[in-house]
């Protein structure tokens, strides 16, 4: 069986539970040279069948013969299908826009053996073994548009277009998206396009940057930064080699990815090839760092000060774990991060922090798993009401018994006033208690 590097790592416990990381520039880069090294020699025939669960659009191409080829930009990848001289019915080519989700990849399997999940398949035209060339998204979340037209609003490719995508970010900086966390920033796509949760890490750490730094601030001072005009170009070049800024890094450091050759992404790779990814990351993910929750609910790791538009409100966490880590966890014998003391989780900052703390707010990736039972003893007003007798303590459930201390001062019941002793003068104040914010555990289901 043929595989690119697909961003799934084998998993026993089946597809439901994926070790894997989200799809970034370098994956869909990697994802478009896979495509076009396994397809240049086959021909492709028939119709383009898709899954009937999948809720994305039907294909309406067929051919007796044509190639198919892959085009990689930021996020996206565009695959072309091309009808070959003197094929039937004729026609022109088709083009499909992939954006690939959190678990979207690209396999080409015999067409007897196809993988779960195979929501798009192309099959190859006799002679010869039938293959098919299958888009498997596990999670459903990747999707395909019809016609080849990159999404609208996407910026440069930070890989392929990096004097576009520079001149885009400098000329911009008046936009509000600056006005933000310089880590929410990197992920808006108008403007970083390829760039991903674990990149942004990588990037800020090598350049000590404080994640919640105002990305403004961090962004302007690369518009006075010019070359000095005595340099000769080859001092020039390696003086960007040697001190690059952050522009540069988001070129440079998603070509070191590309170079890894796809290592531990792929289902049949070994422990040894996952283990190449898991040496080149300095931050993400790794032992000693810390970690915090940004607006949007997605994790920043960090070492250092998070940076001054850090969320202010702390809640201890339970625990972080890199993207590729949810559910099970197979590969490299890499398991949940426990984050210290003085590594904190806060919730999204903004005027309402009790409704971003809700479940609803939180992306598929930051569910929480196995919450509390809800507790099903109607209470003692409600008991009255239905005319039920009042439970003691001997017909109480298991492990819900309340026993009193008996030094603890005494409470009045719910919904009777005591009446207090006349003072002279003024009332007392009184204590007001402050909430306290749940405590949530870091994504620990599968994403």
């Amino acid at each position: 069986m043929h595989t690119w590097p697909n961003l799934l790592s084998s998993s026993p416990t089946g597809p439901g539970h994926p070790s894997h990381r989200m799809p970034e520039g370098p994956e869909l880069h990697l994802a478009s040279h896979f495509v076009n090294e396994a397809c240049r020699e086959l021909v492709f025939g028939g119709c383009v069948e898709k899954s009937p669960v999948s809720r994305n659009p039907e294909v309406p191409f067929e051919s007796s013969a044509y190639h198919i080829s892959a085009l990689a930009r930021g996020k996206e990848l565009r695959l072309t299908l091309s009808p070959l001289p003197g094929a039937q019915p004729p026609q022109g080519p088709l083009a499909l826009v992939f954006r690939f989700g959190m678990t979207g990849s690209f396999q080409l399997v015999p067409s007897d053996a196809l993988p779960p999940h195979a929501h798009l398949r192309f099959y190859t035209a006799p002679p010869g073994p039938r293959l098919a060339l299958c888009f498997v998204d596990i999670r459903r979340f990747g999707h395909w548009d019809l016609g080849g037209k990159w999404q609208p609003g996407r910026g440069p490719c930070v890989l392929l277009e990096y004097e576009q995508f520079r001149e885009n970010v400098l000329r911009n900086l008046a936009d509000k998206a600056f006005d933000r966390p310089i880590c929410e920033a990197l992920l808006d796509q108008r403007f970083f396009n390829g760039i991903g949760n674990y990149l942004r890490a990588e990037i800020l750490y090598r350049l000590r940057i404080p994640p919640f730094e105002k990305a403004r601030t961090v962004l302007e001072a690369l518009q006075q930064r010019r070359p000095s005009p005595e340099l000769t170009l080859s001092q020039k070049i390696r003086a960007k080699l040697q001190n690059p800024d952050l522009l540069e890094l988001c070129h440079s450091v998603p070509k070191e990815v590309v170079q890894l050759g796809g290592k531990g992404y792929g289902l049949e790779s070994t422990e040894e090839d996952f283990a190449a990814f898991r040496a080149w990351l300095r931050c993400y993910g790794t032992p000693g760092m810390s970690s915090l929750r940004d607006r949007h609910g997605r994790t920043i790791w960090f070492q250092g000060d998070p940076g001054p538009l850090a969320p202010k409100v702390p809640t201890p966490t339970l625990g972080g774990t890199p993207e590729w880590e949810h559910g099970s966890l197979e590969k490299g014998g890499c398991g949940h991060k426990t984050l210290q003391p003085h590594q904190q989780q806060y919730p999204a900052g903004g005027k309402s922090r009790k409704k971003k703390s809700k479940g609803a707010q939180r992306g598929p990736e930051d569910q929480v798993e196995n919450p509390p039972p809800p507790n099903k003893a109607p209470s003692r007003t409600r008991r009255a009401r239905r005319g039920l007798p009042e439970q003691t303590a001997a017909q109480q459930p298991e492990g819900t018994s309340l026993q009193r201390d008996p030094e603890a001062p005494c409470v009045p019941e719910k919904g009777k006033r005591r009446r207090q002793p006349a003072t002279s003068g003024r009332r007392r104040p009184q204590k007001i208690k402050a909430d306290t914010p749940s405590l949530e555990p870091e994504e620990t289901s599968a994403s």
